[in-house]
């Protein structure tokens, strides 16, 4: 059974990793953005895909 290729996801603006996701690497060539909940900074910011 293949793993699935998982990504890191850090706030843009602490920097921290809060979130992990899984992409398509084949249909997705470009790094993933999401506006997701930070707990460190108590807001939504956006995160983006960030290396292992």
């Amino acid at each position: 059974m293949p793993q699935p290729n998982l990504i890191k996801l850090s706030c843009s603006v602490c920097k921290r990793v809060g979130y992990w996701s899984s992409k398509n690497k084949k249909k997705v060539e470009r790094k993933i953005e999401l506006k997701k909940y930070c707990r460190w900074c108590k807001k939504h910011t956006p995160h983006k895909e960030s290396k292992k």
